[in-house]
C-alpha cells in the first residue's frame, strides 16, 4: 500500500530545508536597472558546482505525468546544487526529502509549484525528476559538470502516491 503525498504550495519558508524557491517576489533583493526600465531581482539562488566542477545551463524537457502517480525512486546529486526554471509557463509537481540516508515514504514533501517558479535543489537533497502536468514542459538547468558521479538513484522500499491536486493552489 502507497502513503498519499499531501499536497502543499511552493513556499520559501516551507521548501527551505531542501533548497530556495527562485521567483520575482518580495522575498528577493530587487532594484532597477537599465534607466529605469527594467527591475532586477538579484541572487535568487546559491548555486553549488561543488570542487573540481563547473556551473552549466542546459534545457529539459519533461512529459507529462498522469494522475495518479506512484513515487517508486528518488535521486540526489552529492557533489552540487541544481536549479530548475520553468520556460513553459505551466504548473509542475516538487517531491523532496531532506539530506542523509535514502528516504522513505513519510519523509517525502509534495509541492505545487506555480508556473513562473523555478526550484533550487541544495547538494544532496533526494528529489524525484522533472513531473510536469497536463503538457510538455521545458526547464532551463542550471548544475554541476565535473569529475565523479553526482547522480545517486534509489528505488524506495514502499512507494508514494500522488491522488490529485485539490485543496492547492498554484
Amino acid at each position: 500500500m502507497s502513503l498519499v503525498l499531501k499536497l502543499e504550495p511552493l513556499t520559501h519558508e516551507a521548501f527551505a530545508p531542501f533548497g530556495e524557491v527562485i521567483e520575482a517576489s518580495e522575498h528577493a533583493q530587487q532594484f532597477s536597472i537599465n534607466e529605469g526600465n527594467t527591475q532586477r531581482y538579484h541572487d535568487l539562488a546559491t548555486i553549488d558546482p561543488g570542487e573540481d566542477g563547473k556551473a552549466i545551463v542546459s534545457i529539459f524537457r519533461g512529459q507529462p505525468r498522469s494522475l495518479p502517480f506512484t513515487i517508486t525512486m528518488m535521486e540526489r546529486h552529492p557533489k552540487g546544487s541544481q536549479a530548475f526554471i520553468p520556460m513553459s509557463g505551466h504548473p509542475y509537481l516538487v517531491v523532496v526529502a531532506p539530506k542523509g540516508d535514502a528516504p522513505k515514504p513519510s519523509d517525502l514533501r509534495l509541492f505545487l509549484a506555480r508556473g513562473d517558479q523555478g526550484v533550487n535543489y541544495a547538494t544532496g537533497v533526494w528529489h524525484h525528476p522533472l513531473l510536469g502536468l497536463e503538457t510538455v514542459v521545458d526547464f532551463i538547468v542550471i548544475d554541476r559538470h565535473g569529475p565523479g558521479d553526482n547522480c545517486d538513484v534509489v528505488t524506495l522500499n514502499h512507494t508514494a502516491l500522488i491522488a490529485e491536486l485539490e485543496n492547492c493552489t498554484a
